[in-house]
């Protein structure tokens, strides 16, 4: 999650910083700001990196919020894809074996 939330970060700063280096399509159903979505970005990376170091006290509730951050991160990659396809592809499969990840982390503990 630490690796994710960095680079959803990196993407956020590299929207903000600089928006002309992205390509727009002008058809497309969610039509937001390049600097708006530099900002979402960036917050969403923060607060990810941040469930990713509570992961490491071991709690619960780290593992539940953590699922649901990796789920808006994926989200939010998918409403990005317009962007800068390549990028939110693979984020989006980050985001989704981070999910499959804390999901069957804790079936195995108990497991054992």
């Amino acid at each position: 999650m630490i690796f994710g939330g960095a680079m959803a970060i990196f993407q956020g700063i590299a929207a903000i910083a600089k928006d002309d280096v992205f390509v727009t399509t002008s058809n497309y159903v969610f039509r937001f700001n390049l600097t708006g979505w530099g900002w979402i970005h960036l917050i969403l990376g923060i607060v990810i990196v941040l469930a990713g170091c509570a992961l490491f006290t071991g709690a619960a509730w780290a593992r539940a919020v953590g699922i649901v951050l990796a789920g808006l991160g994926a989200l939010a990659n998918f409403v990005w894809l317009p962007h800068y396809p390549l990028w939110s592809i693979v984020l989006i499969a980050l985001d989704i074996f981070i999910i499959w990840a804390l999901c069957a982390s804790g079936w195995e503990r108990e497991r054992v």
